[in-house]
């Protein structure tokens, strides 16, 4: 029913004047009842006051042409009153500013008419309508925010976890020290599979895909370990063919340390790491720990290690700052190759500058692996005295 409403009002809109298009679209909104004013604000992109004077100028049977203003007239938009008004609803939204974050984690969400309140402090006329608006044109989405949501209780430890990385990460990105977010992206079938997400087309000619999604034997699934480095608004891929293990994650680190790390930051004798909880990279895994204990050793690096308390993996930057324009990036296309997906992954960009570099990692790593009590042991290993399980460094032996 919707499909349909969209195409119609599509294929009217540019056909209309503007007295007659938002009488028009008055006329669909109140066919459809309750909540067909957001509705049709939604699809058009009209305002809904638009809508609702359409409704009204219905209602006194005023159909005339008087009264139509000429291109170009009519009030600025918010952008153009407004040039900075983006950036700022981002660093509201996110707590950060570009290229050099004051504060790496966000942890607290704010509704836009929140955010209206804080833009309407700093002397901006606008509604928490128009918020809303910047924040879609900025890729955030009710979806998104819904995901960040704790599920279950939250842990008791978990604000003093978030305030710890807040503070470290903002300590080293002062020193010049790097500090990366890192995580793997799920699995993804190499084929022509369906990708979820519409790309413009010629009219009439969808790409055709096939109509299951089992693996194909001979293309197999990829995995896409990430690294960003936060304070520069880089990212790097390391595009696995086999397992997500804690061999695999500590790789992809190395990786983009010798790709991009050790020419970055020549002078630096320390790391900053941020990654989840569980997993490959979980605060638990012995395996994990044993792998960067290798990584320390062979960059001469101290390697400063938090974890994201559980339930929090979505406020990881690598989430929020380079996986989300990457699945946005290839969304309705196939990915029929590996070449592809790296393709799709490399070219990916922002407003705000970010790139990505993206390699294959063709090595087949061991499910199951497992570190002795007497390997454990000659890990170099320091806890913090602040939640000790989810902070610690590794130095080289």
């Amino acid at each position: 029913m919707y499909a349909a409403l969209e195409r119609k009002i599509a294929l009217m809109m540019p056909r209309l004047n503007e007295k007659q298009l938002r009488q028009y679209l008055g006329s669909e909104a109140e066919a459809l009842g309750r909540g067909g004013v957001a509705l049709i604000a939604r699809i058009s992109g009209k305002s809904r006051n638009t809508i609702v004077a359409g409704m009204k100028e219905n209602k006194s049977g005023e159909n005339t042409i008087n009264g139509i203003r000429k291109a170009g007239g009519g009030r600025k938009s918010i952008k153009e009153k407004y040039p900075d008004i983006a950036k700022d609803i981002e660093s509201i939204v996110c707590g950060a500013t570009f290229g050099n974050p004051e504060k790496p984690l966000s942890y607290t969400t704010k509704s836009t008419r929140k955010i209206q309140q804080i833009l309407q402090e700093k002397e901006y006329e606008i509604g928490h309508d128009a918020v809303g608006d910047i924040l879609k044109d900025l890729g955030y989405s009710l979806q998104l925010n819904q995901k960040m949501l704790q599920v279950g209780e939250e842990h008791p430890d978990r604000d003093e976890q978030f305030r710890f990385i807040n503070n470290e990460a903002k300590r080293f990105l002062d020193a010049c020290v790097p500090v990366i977010a890192v995580d793997a992206k799920k699995k993804a079938n190499i084929g022509n599979f369906k990708n979820n997400g519409i790309t413009y087309r010629k009219k009439n000619t969808p790409v055709k895909v096939l109509d299951h999604d089992f693996p194909i034997k001979g293309l197999g699934k990829v995995t896409s370990y990430g690294v960003y480095d936060i304070g520069r608004n880089e990212g790097f891929v390391n595009l696995g063919v086999s397992s997500d293990t804690s061999e695999f994650a500590v790789e992809s680190i190395s990786r983009w340390w010798l790709a991009l790390g050790r020419n970055t930051y020549p002078k630096t004798k320390r790391i900053y790491i941020n990654c989840d909880g569980g997993g490959s990279n979980g605060s638990r895994n012995r395996l994990f720990k044993f792998q960067l204990q290798q990584f320390a050793n062979q960059s001469s690096l101290d390697v400063h290690v938090s974890h994201f308390p559980p339930g929090t993996s979505k406020w990881n930057k690598v989430e929020h700052r380079m996986f989300c324009y990457i699945t946005s990036h290839w969304r309705g296309q196939p990915l029929i190759s590996v070449e592809t997906v790296i393709q799709l992954i490399g070219s990916t960009t922002t407003t705000t500058g970010l790139k990505i570099i993206c390699v294959k990692d063709d090595t087949v790593y061991e499910i199951g692996k497992k570190v002795s009590d007497e390997e454990f042991a000659a890990i170099n290993i320091q806890t913090a005295n602040i939640l000790p399980t989810w902070n610690y460094i590794i130095a080289p032996c």
